[in-house]
């Protein structure tokens, strides 16, 4: 099975690195901020290196994108890694919906720019599904063991559900998304 790590191909010269790092934090930033259409200008500024540099390692708008992405899903992949070692598995997957959630927020143009329907971008974005689902399937699979998250819950739904919520909440209204979020989690219980 392909990881996300594998479609970005990052490289592996430790200075190289350093530079492919800058340029996808930075990207991360600044396409959190002004979306997916920002000026690559801006983010080789924002990351210290020239444009030229930019486009050594992302000879496209997409290939950067695709790394952003990817960062994004290997990090909640991460937690919930992390996460699985916490010892009430119901808080362990309400964390790790909060950060799902928060990263639906914060990227909401990322999807739409990378949901072409080109063969490339449908396996980047099945990859990466692949590999959010299966992070949450675990969080969620010990948090329905320990009986304190209904058994009839399918990670899809929570996702499709906590989506929807992180869409919902592009209201403006701070409070929403928590009061939101509450009334998944009454509605998640055991």
């Amino acid at each position: 099975m392909i990881t996300p790590r594998q479609l970005a191909r990052p490289p592996v010269r430790a200075d190289a690195r350093r530079n492919y790092e800058a340029l996808v934090a930075a990207a991360e930033e600044v396409f959190t901020a002004e979306g997916p259409d920002a000026p690559l200008d801006v983010i080789a500024r924002r990351a210290g290196v020239g444009n030229a540099t930019l486009y050594r390692h992302f000879p496209t708008r997409r290939d950067l994108l695709v790394a952003v992405c990817v960062g994004e899903v290997e990090t909640l992949c991460e937690l919930a890694e992390r996460l699985r070692a916490e010892p009430n598995p119901r808080d362990a997957l309400i964390d790790w919906i909060r950060a799902y959630i928060d990263h639906v927020s914060a990227h909401r143009g990322l999807g739409a720019a990378l949901n072409t329907g080109t063969q490339e971008d449908d396996t980047l974005v099945a990859v990466c599904q692949a590999a959010v689902t299966e992070a949450g399937s675990a969080l969620l699979e010990a948090a329905v063991r320990s009986e304190e998250v209904r058994g009839d819950l399918r990670i899809s739904d929570l996702l499709a559900l906590v989506g929807a919520l992180a869409t919902a909440s592009e209201s403006g209204d701070q409070e929403r998304p928590e009061r939101l979020l509450r009334l998944v989690i009454e509605g998640i219980a055991g």
